[in-house]
C-alpha cells in the first residue's frame, strides 16, 4: 500500500494533506470527537473546513470549547456548515444524544475521525461504571461509531468503495499493555501472561495497590482502539468502508494535563521531534482521505 505522497514527513501539515486532497472533502460529512482550542481536532477542524464539506460536525465534552472551535471555522471559512455537538464520551446517555443530534440533519457520514482522548493517573469510572481510560477511549468511541453506522453505510453505498472511512486515533502508548479481557477495570483480578504488561518495564509501570496503574490504563485503551479499527475493516470492507488507526506523533496537547511532574517528564523523553498540532493532524487526514489506500478492497 504506497500513499500518493510519499514525500509526506513528520514535518508535513493537516492543512496541505486538505489542500492535497480537497476533492476527497469537497461534498462530503464529515464527524470529529474530541475538537477543542489548541488540540488536534482543532487542526482537524480547520483544515477540513477551509475545503468546503457539505457538513462538519465538530463533538467535544465542553459545549463552550467545541463552540469556539466551530466559530473559528466558520470565520476563516464562512462557506462551511458547521455543527457543534455536545459529546461526553464517559456517559453513554451522552453518547446517544449526540448520535441521535447528527442522525437528524444527515442521512450520510462519509468520514468520522475518532480523535478524542484522555490520560489519567488516578483511577476513575465512566457513569457506567466502566475504568475512564477504557471507557472514554475505546468503549465511547466504540458505542459512538456504531450509532452512526447506519449513516457511515449510506454514505458508502453511494461512494467509490474504499472512500468511506473511520479513523481511530491510538498512540504508541499501546505498547505498554495489551487488552486485559480478564481484568479491564483494573480491580486485581489475576490475568493470563498475554493479557500482562511486556517484561522489562520500569517499576513505575506496575500496577499499584488495588491493581491500578493509569499508564497501563492508557496502553489498554490505545490496543483496544487498534483491534477495533482491525475488526470494522474486517467486517466492513465488503461494504465499501475501511478503517485506520493512527499514531499521529509526539505532540503537547491538552492529553497530558492528568499528569504530574514526573509523567511529564517521561512523556518529554518519548520522542526526539515534537509536531505541531496541524502536523499532527496530517497523518489522520492521510489516512482519511487519501484514495491510495482503497487499493487492497
Amino acid at each position: 500500500m504506497t500513499p500518493t505522497h510519499s514525500e509526506y514527513n513528520e514535518k508535513t501539515t493537516a492543512t496541505e494533506v486538505a489542500s492535497a486532497f480537497a476533492d476527497q472533502i469537497r461534498g462530503r460529512n464529515v464527524v470529529i470527537t474530541g475538537v477543542g482550542p489548541n488540540s488536534l481536532g482543532e487542526a482537524l477542524a480547520l483544515a477540513i473546513g477551509s475545503q468546503q464539506p457539505a457538513k462538519l460536525f465538530l463533538a467535544s465534552r465542553t459545549e463552550a470549547k467545541v463552540q469556539q472551535v466551530a466559530d473559528k471555522v466558520k470565520e476563516l471559512s464562512p462557506t462551511t456548515s458547521v455543527e457543534a455537538v455536545t459529546l461526553n464520551l464517559a456517559s453513554q446517555k451522552s453518547i446517544h444524544a449526540a448520535a441521535s443530534k447528527i442522525q437528524s440533519q444527515v442521512d450520510r457520514v462519509d468520514i468520522l475521525i475518532n480523535n478524542a482522548g484522555m490520560m489519567v493517573l488516578e483511577k476513575e469510572t465512566t457513569e457506567e461504571g466502566i475504568e475512564i481510560q477504557f471507557g472514554t477511549n475505546h468503549v465511547g468511541h466504540f458505542l459512538f461509531t456504531n450509532l452512526l453506522m447506519d449513516q457511515i453505510k449510506n454514505a458508502a453505498q453511494s461512494s467509490e468503495s474504499g472512500s468511506t472511512r473511520i479513523v481511530n486515533v491510538t498512540s504508541a502508548g499501546h505498547r505498554l499493555s495489551p487488552l486485559r479481557f480478564h481484568d479491564y477495570n483494573f480491580e486485581g483480578k489475576e490475568v493470563p501472561v498475554d493479557e500482562r504488561p511486556p517484561d522489562g518495564l520500569p517499576p513505575m509501570f506496575s500496577p499499584a495497590a488495588g491493581g491500578y496503574n493509569g499508564w497501563l490504563a492508557y496502553g489498554q485503551s490505545k490496543t483496544a482502539n487498534i483491534l477495533f479499527t482491525v475488526y470494522l475493516t474486517q467486517h466492513l470492507a465488503s461494504a465499501g468502508i475501511v478503517s485506520y488507526s493512527v499514531h499521529p506523533g509526539s505532540i503537547w496537547t491538552g492529553l497530558s494535563r492528568g499528569l504530574d511532574d514526573s509523567g511529564n517528564e517521561i512523556m518529554s523523553k518519548t520522542s526526539n521531534f515534537w509536531k505541531s498540532g496541524d502536523q499532527g493532524a496530517a497523518t489522520m487526514l492521510v489516512a482519511a482521505l487519501d484514495p491510495a489506500l482503497n487499493c487492497e478492497l
